[in-house]
């Protein structure tokens, strides 16, 4: 018999080692190395290559060659959804949703299922709950029951095989953790486990065109557990994020072969189930009546809309030798960075403050759009003065103190009108061409100019 080979994966980088060690050499992350079974690669005889794997003979061709039809997507029922797969759900895409524990995962699924039953096939696979458990919850969010298929079972192979005999144009696979191949020696929710189990469903959708839903746990980091082939192997990466005690979920999409990325969808947790948000700006804005200092409004890009969502600080003296400085939905190190910006170009010193930074809503902005804005209501709070309610700001500064233009300039403003906003604090190469009604639009092109403008 044949020594069976092993490797050791970790399981939050992919890096391979020879043998096990505590730590990761690549990314440094301390017991998360793990052995798995290394399959033995089938030979295939030279005159047979052709026929190998059911492919049929490949061929060279030239780009203008290849039929270029659309994608034939259909509808999973959620605007939102759509909008974050790219405009529907293509068939034979393999698509894996992570998220915390109770952030809606399972029950947002469940809804989608239970609605494209109706239409067509679908097939339910579930095995951290039992089926009992899965048709309360439908009983309890009134979803219709009497066509979806469901299945229990935790085997890959046994779950492909009747699916095989069902043939369901849609599949959902509850968590990809616990399921496991029979031909792997190790626990399932390893690291050999769900790579190969994640591999045989993702064929197993492609060869017989079955849209599947694969569900993964996340580690502490926030980040999909398993290793990084999992991610590779998928079409589509989504990010189902949000407070379990929170009202609102975003959905991020974190790679998307058959649209953008970073497209964000939004839904509202209710006692009915996951409700989608057509608005999503008029949930970020409610603020009270009065106006207090360190709060101001700016307008990010998310995937193919912009989004109007409030930024507060505060600014306070710190009582330490080493101020704190927090930042919640925004990048800590570009916080540190526009500090030193406005202390350099705008004469401003927070040395001794402590500065405490939160996006409202729990968006995570990652865009330079939001450095503007930022920087105006750390001004607001430290010098105790609040800004007007109808202000709009967006603009990217630079280490030299200048306001660079951002993407989207004209379609951030048009956002902004719509929500009732009269006066906008803009880069000067974002300011548009004509006058629009009932915007008053201050073009900046450095960090005094914007100061100025404050003082207005």
């Amino acid at each position: 018999m044949a020594k069976r080979k092993t490797a050791f994966v970790c399981s939050d980088c992919g890096a391979e080692f020879p043998r096990w060690q505590g730590q990761c050499s690549e990314c440094k992350a301390w017991n998360t190395i793990s052995e798995f079974v290394v399959s033995p690669a089938k030979s295939v005889a030279r005159g047979n290559l052709s026929g190998y794997a059911g492919q049929t003979q490949s061929q060279i061709q030239t780009l203008n060659e290849i039929n270029v039809e659309d994608l034939p997507r259909f509808s999973s029922g959620l605007k939102e959804l759509d909008r974050v797969l790219g405009g529907g759900i293509v068939p034979g895409s393999a698509i894996l949703i992570g998220g915390s524990p109770g952030a809606g995962k399972s029950t947002l699924l469940l809804q989608v299922m239970c609605t494209q039953a109706t239409q067509h096939k679908a097939l339910y696979v579930t095995g951290e709950e039992s089926l009992q458990q899965v048709a309360m919850r439908a009983k309890r969010l009134g979803l219709p029951d009497d066509k979806l298929m469901m299945l229990a079972e935790t085997n890959v192979e046994t779950i492909c095989d009747l699916a095989l005999k069902q043939k369901p144009q849609l599949m959902v696979i509850d968590s990809i953790q616990v399921m496991h191949v029979a031909d792997v020696q190790s626990a399932p929710g390893s690291v050999s486990q769900v790579r190969e189990s994640a591999a045989y469903l993702t064929r197993f959708a492609k060869q017989h065109h079955i849209a599947m839903f694969i569900v993964g746990h996340v580690t502490k980091d926030g980040s999909l557990a398993g290793p990084k082939v999992l991610e590779h192997c998928i079409d589509c990466s989504m990010m189902l994020e949000g407070e379990s005690d929170g009202r609102f979920r975003t959905l991020r999409s974190h790679k998307n072969r058959f649209g953008a990325v970073n497209e964000l969808g939004v839904f509202g947790m209710t006692d009915k189930g996951v409700k989608e948000v057509s608005n999503p700006s008029a949930i970020f804005l409610s603020r009270g009546d009065s106006q207090a200092p360190g709060s101001v409004v700016m307008v990010i890009w998310e995937g193919t809309r912009p989004l109007l969502v409030e930024i507060q600080a505060l600014v306070d003296y710190s009582q330490l030798n080493n101020p704190r400085r927090i930042a919640v939905g925004l990048e800590q190190n570009r916080l540190a960075m526009l500090l030193a910006v406005m202390h350099r170009h705008g004469n401003v010193q927070m040395n001794d403050q402590d500065v405490f930074v939160n996006v409202v809503g729990g968006v995570k902005v990652s865009e330079t759009a939001a450095d503007l804005a930022l920087l105006v209501a750390m001004i607001s709070s430290f010098r105790n003065r609040a800004l007007p309610r109808e202000l709009i700001v967006f603009g990217e500064v630079g280490l030299a103190g200048e306001i660079r233009p951002v993407p989207n300039g004209s379609e951030r403003l048009s956002e902004a009108v719509k929500h009732g906003f009269k006066r906008a604090i803009v880069p000067k190469a974002n300011a548009p061409k004509q006058k629009i009604d009932g915007l008053t639009v201050i073009p900046v092109t450095k960090l005094s100019d914007a100061l100025e403008a404050l003082e207005a």
